[in-house]
Order: structure tokens, then C-alpha cells, then sequence
């Protein structure tokens, strides 16, 4: 005699190597008790809707997912049941009744019969309760719940098709952009992974394209290979993040949608009105929404198709008199971008815009929402506030071309003229930077160890020893066990930004 299974814990049936998905598969049929009573605002009372206070004693079935208040046709019901169709509950509307009522053998048998009541109602309900059921001229009726594929979510049927042995792992996790879902799947579910994507695609109506890498990123693009398991042949996507729109064709750029807190995190360090230089700024998550704050952003990406993608993205969302896109080596970038603000300051003083109330104060204001509109104008600065170098693979490696940052622009000028110049300051670096180790390696504390490891990098490419505390270390999330991404943020040191060329 197989165990009884209470409906919240149900499962759908497993398929094991399951390898097209065949949805009549999933199906388990359960009956339950239906609860016609005579006017539906007993219903309610039951329930607990409408203001109405809900009985102390709880006959009603609660599962997820499913509704507990259903409506029949009046072709299902027959003899008594007939007679409750009335302007007091017009639509046939029944309670389910908890699975404490179960439908017993004997149910089945005398279900039909006129004023039946289940078997097991009596003792799985307070006195009063049954004594106001009898009173109200309560009515029966077997009712069948079809647990089928759409009931399921993804990862029950996930663990329904994989071997018992790929089940504790199974991959229910993947990332979105726009309309395509991403996987990265190990060797051993490589066998499953076009069902897996065929179940990506039944469960997530809002995805149309599944893929799975298929290698590392090993292109100075930071591209990948792919494999299309599942829907439409359609890499151009177009994904919303940070309340801007980014279209961009995912084989061909770089895209990490883990990466939207950063992002934010990022672009609320930054004030208005500051100059921002992003150096790989991809299809331009930081850089666009960083314009519209407004901060002056010069963005670049050596990839071709990124700042293809940056510049349509800059004009959807209206930011071009705030970002100016470029398409160099991020080094040459770096070296040029003092002398790419002075050129800009030439031919443009200052910018109009056309403040929405919520953009004009600092971040240390708390800037109330305004319907109000005022066309401002922001003063272009003469130096650069911040530097985003987001190519945690080899970011750090590009640290050296701050040496000699302020030398270079201003070969003319002593380091105290500079000094001297209107909004002088020192950039704030932020670089991410992937770290990984060995738990073998390190004894104690594996943060401050890694902590260390970074800092002398960093003072191995600015050939100065900036102290660690100078340094501020973000964690941005654990790509691996033992791969970690950080954000590294510095004030440049003026002994870097003034040494000899």
C-alpha cells in the first residue's frame, strides 16, 4: 500500500533520463471534497474575505498555487446539487476542503447519492462547525485537482528528469538578459542540456532563447562561445537595469546581469555634475547611467561591436550631451583622457540640461521627489573625479598608465601651477579585479590575506608603496569557491600623478 502524500508536498512523477520533454508525463490526479453552501457570502466567511471574520475552525484546503475557491459548470452538477443554483451564488462557486477530509473508498461509492456527506467530515471538524454545515443545508461533491507540468516549477522538474546522481546539484540556477536565458553547464549534465532548456522555455514565458557556454572567455573582448539549446536564433537582446535600456548583441559583447548591484553601487559614489572616465565600459552600464544623473562620462570600449552597441545605447536613452563614446586601447585611454577633457572643455564650456527635482543635489543631500522641471547648466569641470576599469581579468594589469597622469597633460606647468587650477583634485581609481587562491596556501584569515595580495599588486604597478589602508576593498560576489571579485577603490597619490614621463 503506497504512502499517502499530503498535496503540499507532492512531487511531480520522475522520468529519469528523460531527454524530450513530453509535458503529459508530469500529470498527478488527486481528489478532494468540494463545499457547495446556499449563498456565497458563507463562502467569504469561511474564507475570510470581504471583511468577513473567518471561522476559528479551518475547513479549507490551502496549497500553493491553487485557488480554494473554484466555480462549476451546471453541467457537472446533478439532483440536489442543482438546486443551489440561485441569484445567492450565481457562478456555482465551492470551497475545497482541507485534505484531513480525504475521499475515502466509500465516498467514491455514494458520492451520487442526494445529501451525502464525506465520510471523514464529521471527525475532522469542531462540533459547531458540523452542526453549522448541517444548519446551512451544506452540499458534497468529489472534485478532481489535476496537478499537471504547468503546476511544477522549473527545478521539480528539473530533479524529475535528471539521474538520481545529478539531482543534489542540478543546475536551477541561470542569468538573464532581455529575452535570453544563460547557462554554463558541467560536462555531466551536458547530455540534458537541450530538455533543460526546453523546460527554461515552457516555465519562463518572458524567455525566448536559451544558451549555454561552451568555453572560457579567453578573447581580449571577454566574448565566449555559445551553444544554442533551446527557442529563437536571436542574440540581440535588450535588457532594463538601473532605469536604463541596453541592446546589445550577446555573442558578441560582454554582458553580466549578476553585475547590476555593482553597477548601482558604483554610479551612486559618483555626484552630479563630476567627470567620470570609464575605460572598459562594454555596452555602457556604468556610463549611461552615470549621464543621466548628470555626470560627463567619457566612455570606452576596444571592442568594436561594445561601442557600437555604447553609442546606440547613449541615444536611446538620451544621455549624448553627457557621455561621449571612444573606441582605443584602454591604456592609450587612460594616458589621453586628461588632455579628451581639455579638448571637450574647448568646444564645450558648460552643458544645458533639464533637471526632472531629483538629480540637481549631492548624494549627501536627501533630494525630495519634484515635479518641477528647470533648465540648468552644468559647468564642466577641469579634471577627471573617477576612473571605472571593469575587466576584472586583467584591469589591474592596466594600473600602471596613471604613472605620470598629471606630467603628461600638463607638460607646461610646474606641479604647484597645477595645483592651482580651478576644481583641482586627484581621481578616485576603482578597479575590479578577480582574485583566487588555493585554501592550502593561506593560514588564518583568507579576506585580510587576499586584502594583502592586492595591495602589493597595486603598489607594483603604481611603482609606489601607497599603504593599505589608502585602499578601500569591495566585495562584489564569489565567481568560484576559491575566485573572488572585488572592486578595489584608491585616491591616485599625487607622487603617481605628478611622476616624471
Amino acid at each position: 500500500m503506497s504512502t499517502y502524500v499530503p498535496l503540499s508536498q507532492l512531487k511531480p512523477p520522475r522520468h529519469a533520463g528523460m531527454k524530450k520533454l513530453d509535458k503529459s508525463k508530469f500529470v498527478i490526479n488527486r481528489n478532494v471534497w468540494a463545499l457547495f453552501l446556499p449563498e456565497i457570502k458563507y463562502a467569504n466567511e469561511f474564507l475570510g474575505r470581504k471583511g468577513k471574520k473567518k471561522f476559528e475552525d479551518s475547513i479549507v484546503l490551502s496549497i500553493p498555487q491553487h485557488p480554494s475557491l473554484i466555480e462549476f459548470s451546471k453541467s457537472m452538477l446533478s439532483g440536489s446539487l442543482v438546486s443551489l443554483i440561485s441569484p445567492k451564488n450565481p457562478k456555482l462557486k465551492a470551497i475545497l476542503l482541507k485534505e484531513d477530509i480525504k475521499v475515502t473508498d466509500k465516498d467514491k461509492n455514494f458520492a451520487n447519492e442526494d445529501d451525502y456527506e464525506p465520510q471523514l467530515l464529521k471527525e475532522n471538524v469542531t462540533e459547531s462547525t458540523y452542526l453549522l454545515l448541517k444548519k446551512l443545508g451544506s452540499k458534497y461533491k468529489i472534485y478532481n485537482i489535476a496537478f499537471d507540468f504547468d503546476y511544477w516549477s522549473y527545478d521539480d522538474i528539473l530533479k524529475a528528469i535528471l539521474p538520481e546522481d545529478l539531482i543534489e546539484n542540478c543546475p536551477s540556477a541561470f542569468t538573464v538578459a532581455g529575452h535570453l536565458a544563460h547557462l554554463n553547464l558541467k560536462e555531466q549534465y551536458m547530455p540534458y542540456r537541450n530538455i533543460i532548456g526546453e523546460v527554461i522555455l515552457n516555465k519562463f514565458p518572458n524567455i525566448r532563447t536559451v544558451v549555454n557556454k561552451t568555453n572560457n572567455i579567453t578573447s581580449e573582448f571577454r566574448t565566449f562561445q555559445m551553444e544554442l539549446l533551446a527557442g529563437e536564433d536571436n542574440f540581440v537582446v535588450t535588457q532594463k537595469e538601473c532605469g536604463c535600456l541596453f541592446t546589445f548583441d550577446f555573442q558578441k559583447v560582454y554582458w553580466n546581469s549578476r553585475l547590476a548591484t555593482e553597477h548601482e553601487r558604483l554610479i551612486n559614489s559618483f555626484d552630479s555634475g563630476e567627470v567620470v572616465c570609464d575605460v572598459m565600459a562594454g555596452v555602457g552600464p556604468f556610463a549611461v547611467p552615470a549621464g543621466k544623473k548628470p555626470c560627463l562620462v567619457f566612455a570606452n570600449d576596444l571592442n568594436p561591436e561594445s561601442y557600437k552597441y555604447l553609442k546606440e545605447n547613449i541615444g536611446t536613452n538620451k544621455v549624448s550631451s553627457f557621455v561621449e563614446a571612444s573606441n582605443l586601447d584602454g591604456r592609450e585611454f587612460i594616458k589621453q583622457s586628461p588632455k579628451i577633457l581639455q579638448n571637450f572643455r574647448k568646444s564645450v564650456s558648460s552643458i544645458k540640461f533639464t533637471d526632472k527635482g531629483m538629480s540637481s543635489k549631492s548624494k549627501a543631500e536627501k533630494a525630495e521627489p519634484s515635479t518641477k522641471k528647470r533648465t540648468m547648466n552644468l559647468d564642466v569641470p577641469l579634471f577627471v573625479s573617477h576612473y571605472v576599469m571593469n575587466l576584472p581579468d586583467s584591469a589591474i594589469t592596466f594600473v600602471d598608465s596613471y604613472i605620470g597622469l598629471f606630467s603628461n597633460a600638463y607638460p607646461g606647468l610646474s606641479k604647484e601651477e597645477v595645483k592651482q587650477l580651478t576644481g583641482y583634485k586627484l581621481p578616485v581609481i576603482n578597479v575590479h579585479h578577480f582574485e583566487k587562491y588555493k585554501e592550502e596556501e593561506i593560514e588564518g584569515d583568507v579576506e585580510e590575506e587576499l586584502k594583502r595580495r592586492m595591495h602589493r599588486k597595486v603598489v607594483e604597478q603604481l611603482n609606489f608603496e601607497i599603504s593599505i589602508e589608502s585602499l578601500k576593498f569591495h566585495l562584489v560576489r564569489q565567481v568560484a569557491p576559491c575566485k573572488l571579485m572585488y572592486c578595489i577603490s584608491f585616491r591616485l597619490p599625487e607622487e603617481v600623478a605628478f611622476a616624471p614621463q
